[in-house]
């Protein structure tokens, strides 16, 4: 039975490792008794989550995220795609700014951004969801969306240049970095042009879009 669930710790939260030929109701009560009785191990903590072994279901992951608030007092930022790139993605930004927001110096959001919905920060943020048209994003620091980019985001919005904007895919209504404001239909027409992830940087007095996943160094840019 202990070779049912294996949780393991990563770089960027935790990885669940589950045996693809259990029915996943008895994966589900193994887990339950694992965390529960490692519940004081975790606590408090801000962790992303991966799963190994096996693809789940939506509904599925949504019955562990359920399991591991019952039993635990670890809040889940978010579920690690299995996806190559996407994993990758998610990997750096968590990599990044996780430790951040332990100490509480950026902010992470989970959902979609809605139209006039402003979020700031003093430092950097992550939103885990869609920025929809006529929703706001301004940080301090870089902005980071795990969705796509159709409102606003000011990122190094006290003027500094050195401030990145990524997202899945980038539709901006306006787009700045530091003091610079990007030109709506040169954005437009380089995302087009770009496959996969996008990420938005100043050099000289311009904002320019290149590929967030260098394909022929296989490597993140951030």
């Amino acid at each position: 039975m202990d070779r049912l669930v294996t949780i393991r710790s990563c770089r960027y939260g935790i990885d669940i490792q589950l045996r693809p030929d259990a029915e996943f109701g008895v994966l589900a009560d193994t887990l339950a008794e694992k965390f529960h009785a490692s519940a004081g191990f975790f606590k408090n903590a801000q962790m992303a989550l991966s799963f190994s072994g096996r693809i789940l279901s939506r509904t599925e992951e949504e019955h562990v995220l359920k399991i591991i608030s019952d039993n635990t007092d670890i809040n889940i930022l978010c579920i690690i795609s299995r996806d190559e790139k996407m994993e990758a993605m998610y990997r750096s930004v968590v990599e990044q700014t996780l430790s951040d927001i332990q100490k509480r110096e950026g902010l992470f959001y989970r959902g979609t951004l809605a139209k006039r919905q402003v979020l700031e920060s003093d430092a950097s943020i992550v939103v885990l969801g869609d920025v929809e048209p006529g929703a706001r994003v301004i940080a301090e620091g870089n902005i980071v969306i795990i969705g796509v980019l159709y409102g606003s985001a000011h990122a190094g919005a006290s003027g500094d240049r050195n401030a990145f904007v990524a997202a899945l895919a980038m539709q901006p209504k306006k787009l700045c970095i530091g003091d610079i404001e990007a030109k709506r239909q040169i954005i437009y027409q380089e995302s087009l042009t770009i496959k996969g992830p996008q990420i938005a940087v100043v050099d000289g007095k311009r904002i320019y879009l290149d590929p967030l996943v260098d394909e022929t160094a296989g490597c993140m840019r951030l």
